[in-house]
């Protein structure tokens, strides 16, 4: 059963990294509150992959008018399947990157084979910016966008720091790129804090 996001609910971009922020569309709010889903549905996939800079505007109203509801609905389930065994297999492969991940490896580049863009050198402010344009010829090939984060994510960075956050039931991700690399929470502001109250509580009963 998915669980549907609230309509207050924005998805989170504080990981560092584009294929992480996607494993973190699921996730439980460190405020409480029950399991979020961002990416419930095909509209709601959509609409991540342009709030992720995945897709531009233009790319997604065509996605939207081109293929219908049931189709893309289709496709954010794949993508949700493709989420949980990616969350999984980076799990393993951040504590033991040396393994042999031959068979993980044939499945993502399965996806990636799907991958359509192409790049333009166009004018922005005086300044000249290549930018890279994805073609969808099919709706199955929006699960290519996440796929390829995840390819640059585990040719790019180093495993040691591909973290997941110590707070009390919080399963986000999220790229350590502090320059002692001794971060530990997803964020400061929430779990970082309250781990701070909770210690501080415990240092009061131990005291008294």
């Amino acid at each position: 059963m998915v669980t549907e996001k609230s309509a207050a609910m924005k998805p989170l971009f504080l990981a560092g990294h584009p294929a992480l922020d996607f494993l973190n569309t699921a996730f439980t709010p460190p405020t409480g509150g029950g399991p979020v889903e961002m990416i419930g549905d095909g509209q709601s996939f959509v609409a991540w992959l342009l709030e992720a800079s995945l897709l531009n505007a233009g790319s997604a109203s065509k996605v939207k008018r081109r293929f219908g509801a049931n189709a893309l609905d289709e496709v954010a389930g794949d993508a949700r399947k493709f989420r949980q065994w990616a969350s999984g297999w980076l799990e393993r492969w951040r504590h033991a990157p040396d393994r042999n991940y031959a068979p993980e490896l044939q499945r993502l580049n399965r996806l990636l084979e799907h991958g359509n863009s192409y790049r333009e050198v166009v004018a922005v402010e005086a300044r000249w910016k290549l930018v890279e344009h994805c073609r969808i010829d099919a709706a199955r090939e929006l699960l290519a966008l996440p796929a390829s984060q995840v390819a640059l994510l585990i040719t790019s960075e180093q495993p040691e720091l591909v973290k997941r956050c110590a707070g009390a039931d919080c399963i986000l991700w999220f790229v350590d790129r502090t320059k002692a690399h001794r971060r530990m929470f997803c964020s400061a502001a929430l779990c970082g804090n309250r781990a701070k109250v909770a210690a501080f509580r415990e240092r009061a009963r131990e005291g008294s």
